[in-house]
């Protein structure tokens, strides 16, 4: 009876993984989770689920399929022709405003940007983040009390 009730008893442990197709903050995710009755058996599973991933191509192969779909689906055109990246904000879609308009004129930043959210120790925040790779990519534009951008 005890191997039953083990069978069907949650592991106490769970890791997620996240691996990116690009660098970028618009790149695809595959995000698998490895779960272990103890922090040992995750950790070993979690390093044999990388192995497996790596030595049959799967890491290799979602990278390649990202940019693939980036390649041959460009976003469409929103409101006034704007194609910015689109996010989500309490569970809804939402079009990251232009560069060109609103809180953002005068941004020139020519990767496009995403929003971001959160919830910190004092408070709210958002800003606007440049899509470009680490290390080439713009300064962010912070909420500010107005509501615009900058």
């Amino acid at each position: 009876m005890t191997d039953a009730i083990a069978a069907v008893a949650p592991n106490k442990f769970k890791i997620g993984l996240t691996f990116k197709a690009a660098a970028g903050y618009d790149a695809e995710w595959l995000t698998p989770s490895v779960y272990g009755a103890t922090a040992e058996e995750v950790a070993t599973n979690a390093v044999d689920l990388m192995k497996a991933l790596a030595d049959k191509g799967v890491i290799e192969l979602a990278s390649h399929a990202a940019k693939k779909v980036r390649e041959t689906h460009q976003p469409t055109a929103g409101k006034g022709g704007n194609s910015a990246p689109k996010t989500f904000q309490g569970g809804k879609v939402q079009e990251a405003p232009s560069a060109s308009s609103g809180p953002f004129s005068g941004d020139s930043c020519a990767h496009g940007r995403t929003l971001r959210e959160g919830q910190g120790k004092n408070g709210p925040w958002a800003a606007m983040f440049c899509n470009a790779p680490k290390g080439s990519n713009c300064d962010p534009l912070w909420r500010q009390k107005d509501g615009s951008f900058s």
